[in-house]
């Protein structure tokens, strides 16, 4: 089809043209960004976190005037939470996913290295965490009892206590030794003194992760033994009996030993993760919403505008049609003219779009746009023009050539 018609309409139309490219342009800008934003969020509240989320519960006390052992204390603890109907296995750790504080440190591989070659969550859990949390083994092995190191002893004065062995997560593992086997290889983090990989879990998530993208499964496990005090009891149960296992451990740590109390976070693991990820469910939905209201607002200015068109060149239409111009060349003449001012907004709010993007990267630290989605968002729009415009353009097709040209 010859163009140049179209063309020169638009010219004596500038106003009403440069309007719908602003609406395309700023539609194609916004959405390719919010889509973008939108899978991110979903990517992350799919990340499996490794645990067996529905079965675990966390519990936490802490003792008032606190006198004795607390070593002792927490041992028999243990054995009672162990002894609840209901509960797999039982393990206490300084941190869960999904909780309220982040233990980090630096790896390096050589001893006297200046720049960590990873920033990483250290999990410090008994010989029961691996098995309590559910995380499966891809390399080595678990923990041995006679590898757990009293957390307590680690904090003496003048303590120089070595941590021998660690399990770390695959992510981490292809970060620090690329193609290798990772069991047996040594990295320094706590102490003088080089710690060995015994083991590889194929995943373990942060506590919380707004950190650089890709570091989200950098953690690595020491065999360190937490006390009550400074620890978090998790206990793997059967789902259907967490609410009674819950209360119940609750109950049993207050009665036994000093005068305790609960922790308030005390939680299904499940739930905390449903909490964690409330405010991405948010955005998801306001960005959604955004995405229509804008999809719908442009569909409208494209449907009135064309309306308008068809109104205005009824004479126009009504000689094209006496002069043997077929009713599927009219349709064609204003789908074809959509299409121009359709690409040129497409074009425009391509450019927006990185420019945003930009924006985003610099003061949100958001990755950069994938390229993917400026052609699949120039794929939806055309089709949106398209389609907005086949009501307005089927009329203009439908007017006979004789009322069109007795209207003028």
């Amino acid at each position: 089809m010859d163009i140049r018609p179209i063309l020169t309409t638009l010219r004596r139309h500038k106003t009403a043209a440069a309007l719908i490219v602003f609406e395309v342009a700023l539609t194609c800008a916004i959405i390719c960004n919010a889509v973008f934003l939108i899978q991110s969020r979903i990517t992350r509240m799919n990340s499996p976190s490794g645990m067996v989320e529905n079965e675990l519960v966390r519990v936490g006390v802490r003792g008032i005037n606190e006198h004795g052992d607390n070593e002792a204390l927490t041992r028999s603890d243990l054995a009672l939470l162990r002894s609840l109907p209901g509960v797999k296995s039982v393990s206490i750790a300084n941190q869960v996913r999904y909780g309220d504080s982040s233990w980090n440190s630096g790896i390096n591989l050589t001893r006297d290295q200046k720049i960590p070659n990873a920033s990483v969550s250290t999990y410090l859990g008994d010989a029961q965490f691996v098995k309590t949390l559910g995380l499966k083994l891809v390399a080595g092995r678990d923990f041995n009892a006679d590898e757990m190191i009293s957390y307590a002893k680690l904090r003496e004065p003048g303590a120089n206590v070595a941590v021998p062995s660690a399990i770390i997560t695959r992510a981490l593992a292809d970060k620090l030794y690329p193609g290798q086997d990772p069991v047996g290889k040594v990295f320094y983090s706590w102490g003088d003194e080089p710690t060995r990989v015994i083991g590889v879990v194929e995943h373990l998530l942060r506590p919380n992760d707004w950190i650089k993208p890709g570091m989200g499964e950098f953690s690595v496990i020491f065999p360190i033994e937490m006390g009550y005090d400074a620890g978090i009891y998790l206990l793997r149960v059967d789902p259907s009996q967490r609410e009674q296992v819950l209360k119940s451990a609750g109950e049993t740590l207050v009665k036994n030993g000093p005068v305790r109390i609960l922790s308030e976070r005390n939680a299904r693991v499940e739930d905390m993760a449903d909490k964690f990820y409330q405010t991405d469910r948010s955005m998801i939905w306001l960005l959604s919403a955004v995405c229509i209201a804008l999809l719908i607002v442009t569909a409208l200015g494209i449907v009135g505008l064309a309306s308008f068109w068809v109104q205005q060149r009824t004479r126009q239409i009504g000689v094209r049609r006496a002069l043997g111009a077929t009713r599927g060349q009219i349709l064609r003449y204003f789908q074809t003219e959509n299409f121009l001012l359709t690409s040129i907004g497409i074009v425009l709010g391509m450019a927006m779009a990185f420019a945003i993007n930009l924006a985003l990267m610099k003061y949100y630290e958001l990755p950069r746009l994938p390229a993917l989605y400026l052609p699949l968002g120039a794929l939806c729009l055309w089709a949106l023009g398209q389609i907005a415009v086949y009501g307005p353009a089927k009329r203009a097709a439908m007017v006979p050539p004789a009322l069109a040209t007795r209207s003028a």
